[in-house]
């Protein structure tokens, strides 16, 4: 079993606050000591209330599901015997109502754009192979109810 932990710190300062117009901005402070501003999306708590520049939970998780399987997918890949010059992934998350009537993240789709090197090169099924590979280890996959598409050229 492994535990993972993180501290996300706001304080009010000298806002009002039952008006509902305070900063949602915040910061999330992890172990190895990196601290990442994070805020309210400003789709769902305007501006100025929200930090448009800060990381959002949404984005955030959004970014947790591609970086999974963006980890599987090298590792795989390299015990597979090919060799990964470049990654990257333009992911999307759509919130919107789920079966339940209540707001949710519902679909995550994943665009991995992914360059080989060396003189072994995966075939269009290696890829998709290493892609469905990813996405079955991929332990945030495997934690959420939202679908995760995957449309990786081939």
């Amino acid at each position: 079993m492994h535990a993972y932990d993180a501290t996300v710190a706001w304080s009010r300062g000298d806002q009002a606050f039952t008006d509902n117009r305070y900063s949602r901005g915040h910061v999330w402070r992890f172990d190895g000591g990196l601290e990442v501003p994070a805020s309210s999306s400003p789709s769902i708590v305007p501006l100025p209330m929200s930090v448009a520049a800060n990381v959002d939970p949404e984005e955030a998780l959004v970014a947790a599901a591609s970086s999974c399987h963006m980890l599987f997918f090298l590792a795989i890949a390299g015990k597979r015997g090919f060799v990964v010059d470049s990654y990257v992934d333009r992911a999307s998350g759509v919130m919107e109502k789920n079966a339940d009537g209540r707001e949710a993240m519902t679909r995550i789709t994943l665009r991995p754009q992914v360059v080989f090197g060396g003189e072994r090169k995966p075939s269009a099924e290696d890829i998709a192979r290493i892609h469905h590979a990813s996405h079955d280890q991929c332990f945030i996959a495997n934690s959420l109810k939202s679908e995760i598409v995957i449309e990786a050229p081939l």
